[in-house]
């Protein structure tokens, strides 16, 4: 097969995994597993995952100058990035947190800007205005059922989960740069999962398995196998083939193939205030990247 279109591939089944993801884990959430609890899950299982992977590995070791830098993606990039994500995936809809993901890009533009990677033009100042309007719109949504100020909680936590995100890349492309993937990656999670241990432990314990239907079991496994695992290979063998920019730009077929599998498992429904914040992002992070687009979420 060829290469290129190998990667296209890659891409786009890595984002389809991203994109169903939101149903399937909005699905198991609440009422079976708690988000601090499905956390501590997640991160258990994708550390053991990366870890039995890096056996098959020549094996790095860590310089000990590098290992703050590690302490802190394991913050930013595991236990706040994932806390925040699947407690506002509980408090709003898969379509709103998919739309608010398409923000990363921008955002990591503007911590790019103060960590001095990155430099500003009229258009990308425009993007990021108007990515970040369609934001607040979609947040400040008068239609939510949050009365709190008509603020939708769920869809801040998921902004503030892709701040997270945003800061972790920055973080972590040194490490990138100088070590294997996989060896960045298996510390990493082995970090977030001390983190994250003592939020999630109690709400695990409380996790009742035997009276489980057999669907959320395979969302589970769907969620700590295809999203957390499989995903990130498929995304990282792209980019062996293809353009950080080419990557990019498939971020934009999330909120259209999240809508499509949450329409068709009954967990959402599209109005248009999502349509109008999902253009105003999309036109923004468009716009912001257009001299220079960021990687997608890899």
């Amino acid at each position: 097969m060829n290469k290129s279109l190998a990667g296209h591939l890659s891409l786009f089944g890595a984002n389809l995994i991203y994109s169903i993801n939101y149903s399937v884990a909005k699905d198991v959430l609440g009422s079976h597993i708690q988000s601090s609890g499905f956390i501590l899950l997640r991160a258990c299982c994708g550390m053991m995952l990366y870890w039995i992977t890096s056996l098959f590995m020549r094996q790095e070791k860590i310089a000990k100058e590098d290992r703050l830098r590690l302490f802190f993606c394991g913050i930013f990039g595991v236990a706040a990035n994932q806390l925040m994500f699947f407690k506002g995936l509980s408090l709003t809809s898969p379509i709103n947190a998919s739309i608010m993901m398409v923000c990363t890009p921008i955002l990591v533009l503007i911590m790019g800007y103060f960590s001095m990677t990155e430099k500003f033009s009229l258009l990308r100042v425009a993007g990021i205005i108007t990515g970040l309007a369609g934001a607040v719109f979609l947040i400040l949504n008068p239609n939510s059922n949050n009365t709190l100020s008509y603020v939708n909680w769920g869809d801040l936590l998921v902004l503030l989960n892709a701040c997270s995100w945003g800061l972790y890349l920055i973080i972590v492309k040194p490490l990138m740069q100088k070590y294997h993937t996989i060896t960045v990656i298996k510390w990493v999670f082995l970090t977030g999962f001390i983190i994250v241990l003592p939020f999630g432990y109690g709400e695990l314990q409380m996790v009742d398995w035997r009276s489980m239907p057999v669907k959320i079991y395979y969302e589970v496994l769907f969620v700590i196998i295809g999203t957390t695992y499989f995903a990130y290979i498929l995304n990282t063998y792209s980019l062996k083939n293809l353009s950080a920019s080419v990557a990019g730009t498939y971020i934009y077929s999330q909120p259209l193939m999240t809508a499509l599998f949450a329409i068709m498992m009954g967990t959402d429904q599209i109005d248009y205030i999502k349509i109008v914040a999902s253009l105003m992002i999309c036109c923004g992070v468009y716009m912001a990247g257009k001299s220079n687009p960021i990687a997608a979420k890899t």
